[in-house]
């Protein structure tokens, strides 16, 4: 596959991601209110919540050094695969990182904060696209040391 080839597959997972943790916040600011909770099962509630901070909360309320950081790790992830678009699988994982990353600087330019909504019991509350960042890590961590063919 050439670089094109790579870079559309890598916008074509980011546009999944958006449109998944988009429609899934949507639906969920759309049927509960602000800090109302549902559970959905034991040791599992829906509870529509703000995050202003990062991970688990933190640099809450700092929201220059969160866009600052945010904005560097997307410049190196950018020019990482520009000059390794071709790499076998590398596009999965930049696509689930810029899909996330994407979602969640939305929410952050419309409301001031992250909307997070799967609240299981004992864990923070996160949404679809901290779950595709952190899937997307473990899987450029697999296709840059693990997988078949790395340089």
């Amino acid at each position: 596959m050439g670089p094109a080839g790579g870079w559309a597959r890598a916008l074509a997972t980011a546009g999944v991601v958006l449109v998944s943790d988009q429609g899934s916040k949507l639906l969920v600011t759309s049927s509960l209110g602000r800090g109302e909770s549902v559970n959905v099962f034991f040791g599992l509630d829906l509870t529509n919540t703000r995050n202003t901070g990062v991970a688990f909360g933190a640099l809450e309320g700092r929201g220059a050094i969160v866009g600052l950081l945010i904005g560097v790790v997307l410049v190196v992830l950018l020019g990482y695969f520009a000059a390794n678009a071709t790499r076998e699988w590398l596009w999965l994982p930049v696509g689930m990182l810029l899909g996330g990353a994407a979602g969640n600087l939305l929410d952050r330019a419309r409301e001031g904060a992250v909307i997070d909504f799967i609240d299981p019991v004992a864990w923070p509350a996160f949404n679809l696209a901290d779950v595709a960042i952190v899937l997307g890590v473990a899987a450029l961590l697999y296709v840059l040391e693990v997988a078949p063919g790395r340089r």
